[in-house]
């Protein structure tokens, strides 16, 4: 659905409330269409936005696994190789 979106779950270090909160408002664009609502709508955004943010911060913190934590930068690392491979 959104590209953007990135995995959060079981990474060293963990995810920060920024990637959380970037996370929920990529989601809420996308569901709403709205790269910014208008003032009339900007409180319901806004609600979207942190209601998505803490159902987000539960699921991580509710999840739990065996498998070692990843590593961000060597995940960064493959994601780079994959568009290299992609786009050229």
């Amino acid at each position: 659905m959104c590209r953007n979106i990135k995995t959060l779950f079981n990474f060293e270090p963990p995810a920060t409330e920024d990637e959380i909160h970037a996370s929920a408002l990529q989601f809420v664009r996308k569901l709403s269409g709205f790269n910014k609502p208008s003032q009339a709508n900007e409180a319901a955004f806004d609600r979207a936005v942190a209601e998505v943010s803490q159902a987000a911060r539960t699921l991580l913190t509710s999840l739990h696994t065996h498998a070692p934590a990843r590593d961000r930068e060597v995940e960064a690392e493959r994601a780079r190789e994959r568009s290299r491979l992609r786009f050229g």
